[in-house]
């Protein structure tokens, strides 16, 4: 399952320990981080350590320093803090554009578990979905489940069946909000501008990030790499406002399908004889666009202002530029694709930023 992800590359950073915070990160030589490995206890007073790897651009200068955009990345199923920023094509986006980037690891290499890290979301840690019916075929589903989650059939269990598949040590959502915080004491960063990030997995736990409210508020505007909800699970934005989001899919990806363009059907995975259920593409951008007052009674129009290559389509097709809810396929399969995937997430990104400031972003821009 999800094999794509269990080899990870080891970190050529050394694991340091988070410095004191600075008063003010904004002012003269307040900024504590550089590029590097972390490790801090997140969510706060939780007694957890949690480990993410930060890229600071070489522009940033601690002396003189000016308000950055973030972009929060979680990876897939098995991966670790270096499965994105091992990627040149995301280091040399990120230079071009002066943008910090923070890459955190998920739980379940270590104790309890001692299993693959992953990211919590709904449905992956009770394995039921949106009307409590279990998310895999587990007559041919092999039983993932982790420790943390307690043995399957105890009364107190968090999981309820074998299709749990990620761990319960810790509340995700409320890591990725102190996650912002810890690192807007560290560096100099525009609240406005954090975005979030995810892969197959990670893309799953991103969707949950912008569904849920103590998150969603926290972020500009999202992306999910291979990664869609559970089976039923289409709540949309959970914020005031716009919360962007764009989905980047491959039409022959057997691990995480997204079904027919228009068909909002839930899919069933079909890769290493198993069988997860996903909510489709087209079922999660229509109720995200819907809840941004988007006509979803039409069929969804193409985008062509990208050069990735994609086929691109929204329901959002009032909207100036680039719109706010926007579906994108591949012919390819559960994979990445950074060399074409990165760029469109960065320009998406910078399509919804605050740019009230912009002179504070000369870097921050398509070229």
């Amino acid at each position: 399952m999800k094999k794509l992800f269990q080899a990870t590359v080891a970190s050529a950073i050394a694991l340091i320990s988070s410095p004191a915070l600075a008063e003010d990160p904004c002012l003269p030589g307040g900024s504590s981080y550089t590029s590097g490995t972390y490790a801090a206890e997140l969510p706060f007073k939780s007694g957890i350590n949690r480990t993410f790897r930060v890229h600071v651009p070489e522009s940033y200068n601690p002396e003189q320093p000016r308000k950055r955009p973030v972009v929060l990345i979680f990876h897939g199923w098995g991966g670790d803090e270096n499965e994105f920023l091992d990627s040149e094509a995301v280091i040399s986006e990120a230079e071009r554009r002066g943008v910090i980037l923070v890459a955190a690891r998920g739980l379940g290499s270590g104790a309890p578990d001692e299993n693959f890290n992953s990211w919590s979301f709904l449905g992956s840690t009770d394995g039921l979905d949106a009307k409590d019916q279990p998310v895999c075929d587990a007559s041919i589903t092999p039983d993932y489940s982790y420790q943390s989650c307690g043995p399957v059939g105890d009364k107190n269990a968090i999981a309820k069946n074998t299709c749990s598949w990620t761990h319960c040590q810790s509340d995700d959502i409320m890591f990725a909000v102190n996650l912002v915080d810890h690192i807007s004491q560290n560096l100099c960063v525009a609240k406005n501008n954090v975005f979030a990030v995810g892969g197959s997995n990670g893309g799953m736990y991103t969707w949950n990030l912008g569904q849920d409210p103590r998150s969603a508020k926290r972020f500009r505007a999202i992306s999910a790499l291979i990664g869609l909800p559970h089976r039923g699970y289409l709540s949309a934005k959970a914020k005031k406002g716009n919360l962007p989001a764009l989905v980047i899919t491959g039409t022959e990806d057997t691990t995480v399908p997204p079904g027919e363009w228009e068909d909002p059907r839930f899919t069933a995975s079909t890769a290493f004889g198993e069988s997860y259920y996903y909510t489709g593409a087209t079922g999660i951008t229509r109720s995200w666009a819907k809840s941004h007052g988007c006509n979803v009674r039409r069929p969804a129009r193409s985008f062509k202002r990208h050069s990735s290559g994609y086929d691109c389509r929204t329901y959002c097709t009032r909207d100036w530029g680039w719109p706010r809810v926007l579906d994108c396929r591949a012919d390819m399969g559960h994979e990445y694709d950074f060399d074409r995937s990165w760029k469109l997430i960065m320009d998406f990104f910078y399509a919804h930023a605050d740019r009230k400031h912009g002179h504070k972003y000369r870097k921050w821009r398509r070229r």
